[in-house]
């Protein structure tokens, strides 16, 4: 198989990875790609937001799988228009990524199929009513802006003047265009946050390893919202019957929902979940897979990957089986100094670059170019330190010990990555 992956980041890094390894894959392409996918794929310059780019470059290549990492792809179609030209694509059709595109709908979708979310105080397009909302309600709040915000369109608000000031942030001074013209103002759930991955074909949900991830720019989940500083993998996330409840009263009426909607959805389907005293509460759903968390599930994937995408697409999820590795998986990400306001660009890589062959250890790189052997920062999440190991303390440890081989100028890391889950590992041991 010939394989295109659409994107350029930490995920896709992971994924491309991953899917180098199947024995099914002659070809990989990665448009547009990093630095470090090009160790592992041949990558091809295009603007993801431009979807008549990517048709062309899917006609230029006629791949034989397309596998569409970010979000912004799936929600302006991307999926539809690949298949109207006969081309195999991973991922949910436009309307299906309505759920990530859209919190307003999300929210609305959740209601119609009695799916448990926070209550929502209300949805405006006018800032004058959103400021009038949060002047009549309990704090904390939870502000969302409607559309895509690359991770940083939700607020907690403590106050009324950090709600007024981010409501301002989003409707009048359009930081982040016209995916802040409208909010949902809801309740601030109170627990312990858990991403769910399933793998559907749109009657069949697989679920990956449990994740948690660690949105906090600094140790403590201290300072400003990120778009992931770390995440971490292991089974004692998630017990048994918990995940049973999650499966019954979340998963499954989210897939029979879409289902009736009309809504054909193929790919990876996240939930993103508050673990509250009354029961499991859906936060956020993504169209595709998480960043980080998806360095964490590929470190601990047992199947092929090429071999699972293609069970999605043509409706054989019932009879296609994952298999995972033991124990568990870490991934912490190093990030320029000022990340996510202001921060440099152009600064060199120093130290270990990667592991090949490896399947235990990884530098999964988000935002890096490559010049000759050199390698320079281009983003604000620069790389993602990613190790496996048979418990969470020593898969922090590999992950920790990675980001000691390799930095660049004024990098920054949390320290703390996984040591909550120590923690619970050592209670249920109890």
């Amino acid at each position: 198989m010939k394989i295109l992956v659409i994107g350029g980041g930490g995920r896709e890094h992971a994924l491309v990875w991953k899917l180098r390894q199947s024995p099914l894959v002659e070809k990989l392409w990665c448009a547009p790609g990093n630095g470090g996918i090009s160790q592992h794929a041949e990558c091809v310059p295009v603007d993801v937001a431009d979807n008549a780019a990517l048709i062309a470059l899917g006609e230029r290549l006629r791949p034989d799988l397309t596998v569409v990492g970010p979000e912004l792809p799936l929600v302006n179609g991307i999926v539809d228009e690949f298949y109207e030209r006969s081309l195999r694509i991973f991922g949910p059709g436009q309307r299906a990524s309505e759920l990530e595109g859209s919190k307003i709908f999300a929210k609305e979708f959740m209601e119609r199929h009695k799916i448990p979310t926070a209550k929502a105080y209300g949805m405006y397009d006018s800032v004058v009513e959103a400021y009038g909302a949060v002047c009549a309600v309990e704090f904390p709040v939870v502000i969302k802006a409607d559309g895509l915000c690359a991770g940083k369109g939700v607020l907690v608000a403590e106050n009324p003047d950090e709600a007024t000031h981010f409501l301002g942030r989003l409707m009048e001074k359009r930081e982040f265009g016209e995916a802040g013209a409208r909010v949902v103002i809801e309740q601030c759930l109170q627990g312990e946050e858990l991403t769910y991955i399933v793998l559907t074909d749109g009657e069949t949900a697989l679920p990956m390893v449990p994740t948690q991830d660690h949105k906090r720019v600094f140790d403590g989940n201290q300072g400003p919202n990120t778009g992931g500083m770390g995440a971490y993998s292991c089974d004692e996330l998630l017990d048994p019957a918990l995940e049973e409840q999650i499966r019954k009263s979340i998963v499954e009426p989210t897939i029979q929902g879409l289902a009736k909607e009309g809504r054909h959805y193929h790919g990876f389907l996240y939930f993103g979940l508050m673990l509250t005293p009354d029961g499991p509460r859906v936060l956020e759903f993504n169209c595709r897979m998480g960043d980080p968390e998806c360095q964490a599930v590929v470190m601990r994937m047992d199947f092929d990957l090429a071999e699972g995408a293609l069970a999605a697409i043509e409706g054989r999820l019932a009879e296609f089986k994952l298999a995972w590795k033991p124990g568990a998986s870490v991934c912490v990400v190093l990030t320029s100094a000022g990340y996510p306001g202001e921060f440099e660009k152009g600064m060199k890589l120093t130290g270990r670059i990667d592991f090949p062959d490896d399947p235990n250890r990884a530098i999964f790189h988000a935002g890096t170019r490559r010049e000759g052997g050199d390698y320079y920062t281009t983003g604000g999440r620069v790389l993602g330190a990613t190790a496996r190991a048979d418990s969470l303390v020593h898969a922090i440890q590999g992950a920790y010990d990675i980001c000691s081989e390799i930095t660049f100028d004024k990098c920054h890391f949390r320290t703390d990555i996984g040591m909550k889950g120590i923690g619970r590992s050592a209670s249920r041991a109890r």
